[in-house]
C-alpha cells in the first residue's frame, strides 16, 4: 500500500506516462457518508481522501461547528471504529482562502486566511487548495497577478506551519497543493442557466505561470514542486433539476494543453451526477482528481426516503421522518431559501429532491436525528420483506439477494451511498477495475 501523499504522486505520474488514473475527493461531514467511504476504501485497498471546504469547517467552527483539528478527530473516530488504517487516510482543504470573510476589507480576510491555512496544516490535512479568486470588500480590482499573490502567501504560512500533533507524522515535505478555481463557483449552477464556458486554455496557462512566479517572489520553489493539480472549469455542474454532461469537444483544448505542463493534472470540482462513461472521460482527459459531495448526500436521502415508505408500510407509529425534515427546513429556511426559487410547490419538490441537495444541511437537527433513530429503532436489525425491497431499493434488493450485503437498514443505507462511489472507483482505475 502506498501512502496517502505517495498516492497523490502515483495518480500525477500515471497521468504523466499515459496511463488514465485518478482519484475520488469525498466532499462531506456526513457520518454515513464518511463512513461508506472508508468501507470501499478498505474493500478496494485504496487510501481515501477526504475534503472539508472553508465554509463547512474553519477557526470559527464553520457551519458544521468543527474546527480544523475537530474535522480530524471526527473523521478519525470514523476510521477506527471501521478499521480502516488511519495511515491510509489523506484528508484535504478546499477552497481555504478569504472566501469565508470576502465582505471585509482584504487585511482582515486574508489575516483570517492565513490563521484558516495554518491551523488546516497543523490539524494534519496534507492537500491544500488555495483559492484567493473572490474579491474582498476594499478590493477595487482583482487582477489574476493579486489571485496569485495571495495563494502564493498563503502557501508561505502553509510551509511555515508544523503539525501541533506529532503522530500525524505530516511534514512540510509531505505537503501537496492545488491552485486555481472553477467558474462558477461551487455550490451547483444558478436556477436556468443552461451553459457553462469552459476554461481557456490560455487562462490556465496565465494561471500557473503568474502563480509559479508569485511562489519564486517569496522563495517558494520547494514548495511549488508540490503543487499538483489546477482546478478549471470543464463543462461540468448542476443545479436543482438539470446536469451540465461532460462535453470531451468542448474540452480538448484543455485537455491537450495540461500534457505538456509536468507535474500537473486538473482537478475537477461539481463533477455529481455525472454518468460512469462521463467520469471515466474526464480521467481520461487528466482530471486526475474527481470532487464529489452532494450526489453522496443524495443516495443517503434516497435509500432515507425508500426505508421511510417501507417503514409505513410495517410499522404502526412510524417515524415520520420526511415530515420533520420539511418543517426543520420551513421551520429555519437560511440553508435553502436563496437557492430554490418558484412558486411554493416547486421549492417544496426542490426541498426533498433538489440535485443541490440543501436538505444535507438539516439531517443534524435534533428533531431530524431523533426521528432518523426512530426510523433505524422501527425497522431494527431484522431482515425487512424482499418485496418491499424490490419495490423501493432494486439496487440493494439485488445485492442483498446475492449476498453482497446484509439485509439490515444500516448496511442498505452505506450500500446506496457506495453505488456513487463504485461509479468514481471505476471511472478512476479504468481498465484496472471490472465493471
Amino acid at each position: 500500500m502506498r501512502s496517502c501523499v505517495n498516492y497523490l504522486d502515483f495518480v500525477i505520474s500515471a497521468q504523466k506516462f499515459g496511463q488514465p488514473r485518478g482519484i475520488t475527493s469525498v466532499c462531506s461531514a456526513h457520518p454515513f457518508v464518511l463512513e461508506a467511504a472508508l468501507q470501499h476504501g478498505l474493500a478496494q485497498h485504496l487510501p481515501v481522501l477526504i475534503e472539508a471546504t472553508c465554509n463547512q469547517v474553519n477557526q470559527f467552527g464553520g457551519y458544521t461547528g468543527l474546527t480544523p483539528a475537530d474535522f480530524v478527530l471526527y473523521v478519525s473516530k470514523i476510521a477506527d471504529r471501521v478499521g480502516f488504517p488511519r495511515q491510509n487516510l489523506l484528508l484535504g482543504g478546499d477552497h481555504l482562502g478569504p472566501l469565508v470573510w470576502s465582505g471585509e476589507p482584504a487585511a482582515v480576510a486574508m489575516d483570517r486566511a492565513k490563521t484558516l491555512v495554518r491551523d488546516y496544516v497543523q490539524a494534519g490535512f496534507a492537500k491544500i487548495h488555495l483559492d484567493c479568486s473572490m474579491p474582498c470588500a476594499d478590493d477595487k480590482e482583482l487582477t489574476v497577478e493579486l489571485v496569485a499573490q495571495r495563494a502564493a502567501e498563503l502557501a508561505q504560512v502553509a510551509e511555515n506551519a508544523i503539525p501541533a500533533n506529532p503522530e500525524l507524522r505530516i511534514t512540510n515535505r509531505e505537503l501537496r497543493y492545488v491552485i486555481g478555481t472553477e467558474v462558477p463557483p461551487a455550490g451547483g449552477a444558478k436556477a436556468g442557466e443552461t451553459h457553462l464556458t469552459v476554461t481557456d486554455p490560455a487562462d490556465a496557462a496565465q494561471t500557473i505561470n503568474l502563480t509559479r512566479r508569485a511562489f519564486s517572489a517569496l522563495g517558494l520553489e520547494f514548495a511549488w514542486e508540490r503543487v499538483i493539480a489546477l482546478v478549471v472549469q470543464p463543462g461540468v455542474e448542476f443545479g436543482d433539476e438539470n446536469v451540465h454532461e461532460y462535453d470531451r469537444s468542448a474540452a480538448a483544448g484543455l485537455a491537450r494543453f495540461i500534457e505538456n505542463v509536468p507535474s500537473l493534472v486538473y482537478e475537477a470540482h461539481s463533477t455529481d451526477y455525472q454518468t460512469r462513461a462521463a467520469l471515466r472521460a474526464l480521467v481520461e482527459d487528466h482530471f486526475g482528481i474527481l470532487k464529489v459531495g452532494p450526489a453522496l448526500t443524495f443516495a443517503f436521502r434516497e435509500a432515507v426516503f425508500a426505508l421511510a415508505e417501507i417503514e409505513e408500510t410495517l410499522c404502526q407509529t412510524p417515524s415520520r421522518i420526511r415530515e420533520t425534515l420539511e418543517v426543520a427546513m420551513l421551520t429555519n429556511p437560511v440553508h435553502w431559501k436563496k437557492h430554490y426559487s418558484g412558486d411554493a410547490q416547486t421549492q417544496k419538490f426542490a426541498r426533498s429532491f433538489s440535485f443541490s441537495d440543501r436538505i444535507r444541511y438539516y439531517w443534524k437537527t435534533p428533531e431530524t436525528q431523533q426521528a432518523f433513530e426512530q426510523l433505524m429503532t422501527n425497522l431494527g436489525e431484522n431482515a425487512l420483506p424482499l418485496a418491499l425491497l424490490s419495490q423501493y431499493l432494486p439496487g440493494q434488493y439485488r445485492n442483498i439477494r446475492s449476498g453482497h450485503i446484509p439485509n439490515r437498514a444500516s448496511a442498505i443505507l452505506l450500500d446506496r451511498v457506495m453505488d456513487v462511489l463504485d461509479s468514481y472507483h471505476w471511472a478512476c482505475q479504468g481498465e484496472n477495475c471490472p465493471e
